[in-house]
């Protein structure tokens, strides 16, 4: 599982992070400082590897238990992140089934009539719609979208060409009632198999190209590691 801490001005970073470690003091502290500065960190579940899937209504209801006592505002003898109490879920779901993610939702957003405000985010693959989770996000339910726009030629920017990104946006854009959708970026080409954008590429062409839509939130950048290394988030934050 990855925490992502993330402002609402365009910047996203996410690390990777065990909760059942002995590390989850320290965690805390990171968490609360983070959202001390009106930042806000979200649990992304799911993933590129492994296997995973919901098997009913039932289940997903089980597992919003599961994440609101553990994570969120609930109660919980084994709290897995000290005392500190997660904004949100994010769903990365590459894989599995496509059944009942739209359940896992519902039920979620319905802790927000608790007193906290559950946000919900997702990471879907730029194709449209997304394979995964195109039926959780009809539910309307979504705040923050951020979209791969990476490892999918079909629908990612190529050296001089942004047709088949902005097409993908417009899509995104038009279809999807998500609150902000943001451009889903790898900070360096080791970060992604395909679908790094250089520095001058994106401030020139690409994002001049879709910051006119009133659902542009900005740009998510995978992955902290790769950016601290590469300097990329700094070199485009202006821009943003």
């Amino acid at each position: 599982m990855r925490l992502l801490c993330t402002s609402l001005q365009g910047n996203i970073f996410t690390s990777h992070c065990d909760p059942y470690s002995n590390g989850r003091t320290s965690l805390s502290s990171n968490i609360k400082s983070c959202q001390a500065k009106g930042v806000k960190v979200i649990l992304s579940i799911g993933g590129g590897a492994g296997s995973y899937y919901l098997t009913s209504s039932e289940e997903a209801r089980q597992v919003a238990i599961y994440l609101w006592n553990n994570f969120l505002g609930g109660q919980s003898s084994s709290h897995l992140l000290g005392n500190a109490v997660l904004d949100g879920i994010d769903f990365d779901i590459e894989g599995g089934s496509n059944q009942h993610w739209d359940d896992l939702a519902r039920y979620l957003s319905g802790y927000s009539n608790k007193g906290k405000k559950v946000y919900l985010t997702a990471a879907p693959q730029c194709p449209f719609p997304d394979a995964w989770v195109g039926g959780a996000l009809k539910t309307g339910l979504f705040d923050y979208v951020w979209v791969q726009f990476y490892n999918n030629p079909s629908c990612q920017y190529s050296t001089g060409s942004i047709s088949n990104l902005e097409d993908a946006w417009k899509q995104w854009t038009s279809n999807i009632p998500a609150t902000k959708i943001f451009l889903g970026l790898p900070a360096a080409p080791a970060a992604a198999g395909s679908g790094f954008i250089l520095v001058v590429d994106l401030t020139s062409q690409v994002l001049p190209a879709i910051k006119n839509s009133h659902k542009y939130g900005g740009v998510m950048l995978w992955s902290k590691y790769y950016g601290d290394q590469s300097g990329y988030s700094s070199a485009i934050k202006s821009h943003v």
